[in-house]
């Protein structure tokens, strides 16, 4: 039973790790995007802030999928929104494109802030909750270390 509880919170706590290396990460290929599309500095901050703009949203409307679908299915709908987030991002031919990428993969962080917290402590027995939540705010510092 461990084993299996241990597996699903470090696979929740995989959602914090994206947070935090998908809100670094950017930083080294901003100023190519900017190039590639000859981006005014007003557009490059819109690109580039993208993500960030879709987490504030995510994180603030997230409760409603959490509480409508349940914890586990929202988890996996953002697993999807971070697959789509990515292949965007990596295949956009221009930069509206790479916005709503960046942006749809921000609604998956903002969302998995509020989701992936919740059904860590749901499955958690109270003597183990503290620690096997926290892997969520561990892996934010661990995806930022990593990018």
């Amino acid at each position: 039973m461990m084993n299996k509880l241990f597996f699903w919170s470090i696979t929740s706590a995989l959602a914090g790790f994206l947070f935090g290396f998908d809100t670094v990460v950017i930083s080294g290929a901003e100023q190519k995007i900017q190039n590639l599309w000859g981006l005014s500095d007003g557009i490059h901050g819109i690109a580039i802030g993208a993500a960030l703009y879709g987490t504030v949203v995510g994180a603030l409307v997230g409760g409603w999928p959490t509480d409508r679908f349940g914890r586990r299915a929202t988890l996996l709908w953002i697993g999807i929104f971070y697959f789509v987030s990515a292949v965007g991002s990596a295949l956009a031919p221009e930069v509206v494109s790479f916005i709503v990428a960046r942006f749809l993969g921000g609604l998956g962080v903002g969302i998995s802030t509020v989701a992936a917290p919740l059904y860590i402590s749901e499955i958690a027995p109270a003597a183990k909750r503290g620690r096997l939540a926290g892997m969520f705010q561990f892996n934010i510092v661990f995806g930022i270390l990593i990018a």
